[in-house]
């Protein structure tokens, strides 16, 4: 059987409409359990309860028709949906290590990600070493005898390093290692891990999966033994499932992901342009930009770059940085990114917190998300902000 084409998984794949009503759009089974007509069947249920429809909590109609587009559109065997980006992260990684095991996770990863390694697993006697994202023999000389899991994100937040995804792959298979890496950044439009050897993928699908800022939503992709392993044990012990409603939801944002993504990479393209010949601007860091450091390790592997761009401001001082970043319209201040509206998230947002230590990102530093405006509406009033520094 052939693999099914990216308008067959975003539109058709998963969905039987003859089983409720010739509906085009699928119906939101919103019970929490569901009835047997005899012992056996029960029983054979509740011994795959992966495969079944139980309770919710498990498996629901709804969650797996979305399941299986997250599996088809990743190259992947097949998925879970959790709660959270966060839940998918910490029930990969926790579903791979015991006491005594080692990670390796790349520098500077998704706040929780980091809080998860070093605050929570090292609790319970889990050990973890950051490396430089952009170095494979960082990575070969970190592995312990007791290393179990190389953890990446690529391109990685806020200031966007590459990881080669294959020598990852490989390095990882050589040394018995589980690879995971979160793919927020490029969403399987643009980037497919597990068809460059990554074990698992991981997104928080808040962002670009969903694309509607109406519903917190994570998934994980990965091979069949896998995803058991963590449907038994993390996925259903710590209730990570998602609602049938939010899973609908997510189902009707796959329709436009290829349409969204693209037009934030197009517009992405533009604005990089504009902002690369501003005087007030120091740096911009966009991986699919060709001055970008590892501009051609990002062609290899990804075939767009989407809505995140990052900016370095020439400013002297804070209160520059403050005028800039409050004097802009079209750009919401707030964190994720991923929607319909164009965001941006301030480094010296972390600066100066009472009773926090200030981020290692410098204070000139703007996360840019692009949206679905149009280009020029969002070069204008970037270009009245900048005049403010």
């Amino acid at each position: 059987m052939s693999k099914p084409n990216l308008t067959e998984i975003l539109t058709h794949l998963g969905e039987d409409h003859e089983k409720y009503f010739n509906a085009v759009a699928p119906p939101i089974i919103q019970s929490s359990n569901f009835v047997f007509h005899s012992v056996e069947e029960m029983r054979n249920a509740i011994s795959d309860e992966l495969n079944h429809h139980i309770y919710t909590r498990g498996n629901n109609p709804t969650v797996n028709i979305l399941r299986k587009k997250i599996a088809a559109l990743e190259s992947a065997e097949d998925a879970l949906v959790t709660s959270s980006g966060a839940a998918a992260i910490a029930a990969s990684v926790m579903s791979q290590v015991k006491a005594g095991d080692h990670v390796i996770c790349v520098n500077k990863p998704y706040s929780w990600t980091y809080k998860l390694l070093s605050n929570l697993l090292t609790r319970f006697g889990v050990e973890v070493t950051y490396v430089d994202a952009t170095s494979i023999d960082e990575m070969k000389s970190a592995i312990k005898s007791n290393t179990t899991v190389l953890y990446l994100e690529s391109p990685n937040s806020l200031t966007f390093e590459i990881s080669d995804l294959r020598a990852c792959a490989k390095l990882a298979k050589e040394h018995g290692l589980v690879s995971m890496i979160d793919n927020s950044h490029c969403s399987p439009i643009f980037q497919r891990p597990i068809e460059m050897g990554i074990d698992i993928v991981i997104h928080s699908a808040t962002k670009y999966l969903n694309g509607h800022s109406d519903v917190v939503v994570g998934v994980i992709a990965s091979s069949k033994n896998i995803i058991r392993q963590i449907f038994n044990s993390e996925y259903m012990t710590l209730g990570l499932n998602i609602s049938p409603h939010d899973a609908n939801l997510v189902i009707r944002g796959l329709r436009t992901l290829e349409l969204r993504i693209k037009r934030s990479d197009e517009t992405a393209h533009k604005i990089v342009s504009f902002l690369k010949a501003h005087e007030k601007i120091e740096k911009v860091i966009f991986p699919l930009d060709p001055d970008y450091p590892q501009y051609e390790l990002a062609q290899s592997q990804m075939t767009g770059c989407g809505g995140l761009v990052t900016i370095v401001l020439k400013a002297n001082d804070k209160a520059s940085v403050m005028r800039f970043v409050e004097s802009i319209n079209s750009f919401l201040m707030a964190v994720s990114w991923g929607g319909y509206e164009s965001l941006m998230i301030p480094s010296i947002t972390f600066h100066d917190m009472p009773g926090q230590e200030d981020s290692p990102i410098p204070w000139t530093y703007v996360r840019l998300y692009i949206g679905l405006e149009d280009a020029d509406y969002l070069i204008e009033d970037l270009n009245k902000a900048l005049s403010k520094i």
